[in-house]
């Protein structure tokens, strides 16, 4: 790890004015990915920033229809939460089971969301939820936030206060881990909405994306037969040493029924 100075900042403003000061400096906040990193020599920033506590980052509510979700909140305190178990228990259920228990007693939302991995799980609940992701600037739509492999819509500068998840008529969520990191390899996230059916895919692809011709399937009716004959172009899929494009294309389908059942009461 190089040398750098550590700040353990008030407020989010502050934050906002060091890294506006300090082009170089980085945020942490549960510093799953970025310490690692730092351990490696694979970045070099000039300043941590530490918003891990922050009150400001901290909150969850139900407010006009919409839960919103702190992006100070560690995983474990959003799987724990009573008002998100009561508003979307699929998140609650989704967070449970991020990765493993040192993880998700220090990985945060909003870190685990600016990062974007391409097999982490809290995409697919932003993109099948419709949600908003709220910065210090903007408020960013589900849909323009995504861009790909570790790359999202945030500006430098710019850090996430909260998210907003619209309330569903009901959601759900499978993923199969990857054995070693508790990743998924492949995990999706269905949601019906009053907008219709919105299905989110995350760790098969170079990015949480949505499998509109499942939506299409299920458009009338939630069942798990609709999906035989959906299809998912397997081309654009990731092909490793843990599988390849098509073994994924068949697991992204066999997580979709999974959650089907999870939707229809049956485990």
């Amino acid at each position: 790890m190089y040398a750098l100075n550590y700040v353990k900042v008030k407020s989010v403003k502050e934050a906002a004015d060091l890294l506006s000061a300090h082009p170089e400096a980085k945020l942490l906040a549960g510093g799953m990915t970025l310490i690692p990193t730092l351990k490696q020599r694979l970045a070099r920033p000039t300043h941590l920033v530490d918003i891990g506590g922050l009150p400001e980052l901290r909150k969850i509510e139900v407010k006009a229809g919409k839960l919103l979700v702190g992006a100070g909140m560690r995983h474990h305190e959003v799987a724990a939460s009573a008002t998100v178990r009561k508003a979307i228990p699929a998140l609650a259920s989704l967070a449970s089971a991020i990765g493993d228990p040192q993880v998700r007693n220090l990985g945060t939302m909003g870190g685990s969301v600016a990062n974007n991995d391409p097999a982490a799980d809290y995409p697919a609940a932003v993109l099948g939820m419709d949600a908003t992701v709220v910065t210090t600037k903007r408020a960013i739509a589900a849909a323009d936030f995504f861009q790909g492999l570790f790359t999202t819509a945030l500006n430098e500068g710019e850090i996430i206060v909260r998210i907003e998840f619209p309330l569903a008529k009901r959601a759900a969520y499978s993923k199969f881990h990857h054995p070693a990191s508790g990743y998924a390899m492949a995990g999706v996230f269905i949601a019906e909405t009053g907008g219709g059916v919105r299905v989110a895919v995350t760790g098969a692809g170079p990015g949480v994306f949505r499998w509109k011709e499942a939506e299409a399937a299920l458009a009338k009716g939630l069942k798990p037969a609709a999906l035989d004959g959906a299809k998912l172009d397997a081309s654009s899929l990731n092909s490793d040493m843990h599988a390849d494009r098509e073994y994924r294309a068949n697991l992204v389908k066999v997580m979709a029924k999974r959650t089907l059942a999870k939707l229809s009461g049956k485990k």
